[in-house]
């Protein structure tokens, strides 16, 4: 099960708001090497401001995220692209819901 959670807030400098987009984008392509991170979400809260949702099943898990590549190269991008260092929270998931279409979708993009 996942109990262990990240959810960081980022706020792009103004005039790097589509760049930061295109970032996180790039992400998925390193959070995929990543065996030990089974769920992750980028996210957009507003025109500026966006967020990293993402589980695991234990902390030696989340601590191999936070101190890999995709978090080696949010840091090294931090400067540039965000107006403050990112607010990274550690979280305990309580509950999660993943339908059986969400589970299929996910088998069959690991399989392509």
């Amino acid at each position: 099960m996942l109990l262990f959670g990240l959810f960081v807030r980022l706020k792009a400098k103004q005039g790097k708001e589509e760049e930061l987009a295109a970032f996180l984008r790039q992400g998925l392509e390193m959070v995929n090497q990543e065996s030990t991170t089974p769920l992750w979400f980028t996210l957009r809260l507003n025109e500026s401001t966006f967020a990293v949702f993402d589980a695991f099943h234990n902390e030696s898990g989340r601590e191999a995220h936070l101190n890999g590549p995709i978090a080696k190269a949010l840091m090294a991008n931090a400067p540039h692209l965000l107006e403050a260092p990112p607010s990274i929270e550690k979280t305990q998931i309580l509950g999660a819901k993943l339908s059986q279409e969400v589970l299929d979708e996910t088998k069959l993009m690991k399989s392509s």
